[in-house]
């Protein structure tokens, strides 16, 4: 599975999600997101990305504080942060992964 992520969906087939610098979330279940953004930071830092923004939406935060204790605990990342204006804003979170072992 390198380079791309399934999320099982339970009326369907796994859905394949290329492993990009940018994850947009907005098509997803809540209950998918934590598995979702667990193994996408895990195969995003094996790809060598050290950055990479999760996009949650604004709307009244339920994702976003979802996604950001996600991160709180996850051991590929290094730091969060709001992404800037121009890259989504309050809307998004822009995340420093940790260098993968070699």
């Amino acid at each position: 599975m390198q380079g791309a992520c399934s999320v099982e969906d339970p009326g369907g087939p796994p859905v394949r999600i290329e492993v990009t610098d940018v994850l947009d979330l907005h098509a997803f279940r809540p209950a998918e997101i934590p598995s979702l953004v667990a193994d996408y930071l895990v195969l995003a830092q094996e790809k060598g990305l050290v950055e990479i923004r999760l996009i949650h939406g604004k709307g009244r935060g339920v994702l976003r504080r979802l996604v950001r204790g996600i991160l709180d605990r996850h051991p590929a990342v290094l730091s969060y942060r709001p992404a800037p204006e121009d890259a989504g804003g309050w809307g998004a979170t822009l995340v420093t992964l940790r260098v993968a072992d070699s």
